[in-house]
């Protein structure tokens, strides 16, 4: 028997419907009531951003389904996040002895491998220095481990053991703390509170410009949201999901990024209800809007058994044809009448925090930005030995 369960594997889907239970059974459970006088439609901008890009704006023809290349999700992406969100399933042992090594470096015992650098010297001199930490591609494994290798072969994957002893020791915390602040900063964005609230640093128009041309670090993006996960930070990675969301979908300054956000990102957050709200706020403002494939499937619509063809986010396989009355019921209704849209102001300056995405994760709307990091850190680090890492360690569907 020992034998017998010690070869046993979980069979992976082999889908993408099978990958994502995001429109689940449950996926109504956190729809908003509808409201006569809802637009479903939510503001990107400030009311003064809007008037100055009123001046600018150019119309739009309308594109046909016909005219828009055909596009399908990555079962790559989908099957890898998959994994991740069930705590790989069919993990196996790291290839090296469970030394802890990701630990003894935070605690700054232990230089990175190859480079012979310690996360001191990193936190406090890189900190600022855009050409390092664009061009060295050794230090992000090291800055942001996982339970999975990456390109740097010198650096350890974590264990289960080695998680739980990182999420207890409050210096190593601080430093991972630090380093996602680093990264954030690379990026053009600043941590505000001890929820992950983000914003616009001062140096966004810059960074932005510069991200939107330098789609390596997308793949790096999403290790860090990856380990935010692992170690404790769950609660952080729908803040950061949200802005670039609407800087990409709204805003338009990281318009490259659109792919990486809603094929990675967004499902990189393990509790359902949050990457459906994620996605409600992608679909409200994602163009073309017929083209949009994360769902949810038609089948799985509000109000009855379908009756319409598949369409996008769908696994293609065409539905039975609609009876008269579904079809005249279908004529009658707008197709995102009962789709929940959130109406929500997404402002996020430097003295206004995203609206309240991850639950229980004590996101605030309209809180103040902090002041600076250094009054920050005993606060940010209690963050994850709170509560805020348990928001996903219900029973849900993953």
């Amino acid at each position: 028997m020992g034998n017998l369960l010690g070869s046993w594997r979980f069979k992976e889907p082999s889908t993408v419907e099978e990958c994502d239970s995001t429109w689940g059974s449950d996926s109504e459970s956190d729809e908003p009531p509808a409201s006569g006088d809802d637009s479903g439609i939510s503001d990107c901008v400030s009311p003064a951003e809007s008037e100055r890009a009123a001046g600018d704006a150019s119309p739009q023809l309308p594109e046909s389904p016909e005219s828009v290349p055909k596009m399908k999700r990555s079962f790559y992406a989908a099957r890898d996040l998959y994994k991740y969100r069930h705590s790989y399933p069919n993990y196996r042992k790291s290839r090296q002895p469970n030394e802890y090594r990701n630990l003894r470096f935070y605690l700054n015992k232990i230089p990175l491998v190859p480079d012979g650098i310690y996360i001191e010297e990193i936190l406090t001199k890189w900190r600022g220095d855009y050409d390092k930490l664009e061009h060295n591609h050794t230090y992000i494994q090291w800055l942001f481990p996982l339970r999975e290798q990456g390109l740097n072969f010198y650096a350890h994957e974590l264990t289960q053991e080695e998680i739980k002893e990182f999420q207890s020791t409050r210096e190593a915390k601080r430093r991972f703390l630090a380093a996602y602040s680093l990264m954030l900063d690379f990026y053009g964005i600043k941590l505000l509170d001890k929820s992950g609230n983000v914003a616009r640093a001062a140096n966004w128009q810059e960074r932005f410009q510069h991200l939107n041309e330098s789609q390596h670090n997308y793949l790096r993006i999403t290790r860090i949201l990856k380990s935010l996960g692992e170690l404790g930070y769950e609660a952080f990675k729908a803040p950061l999901v949200r802005v670039f969301l609407e800087e990409s979908l709204c805003r338009d300054t990281l318009p490259n990024m659109q792919h990486s956000v809603l094929e990675y990102y967004v499902y990189t957050v393990r509790l359902p209800a949050t990457r459906r709200r994620l996605l409600r706020y992608a679909r409200q403002h994602y163009r073309p809007a017929h083209a949009f494939l994360w769902g949810p499937p038609p089948a799985k619509k509000r109000g009855g058994s379908g009756g319409t063809s598949a369409g996008a986010g769908s696994s293609g396989i065409r539905a039975p044809a609609p009876t008269p009355e579904q079809q005249r019921r279908g004529e009658e209704e707008s197709p995102y009448a009962s789709s929940g849209f959130l109406n929500v102001s997404t402002s996020y300056d430097a003295t206004m925090c995203p609206p309240d995405l991850a639950p229980g994760a004590g996101l605030k709307k309209g809180c103040s930005s902090s002041s600076g990091m250094s009054g920050l850190e005993g606060a940010l680090v209690m963050a994850g030995a709170r509560g805020e890492r348990n928001d996903y360690n219900e029973i849900v569907p993953l």
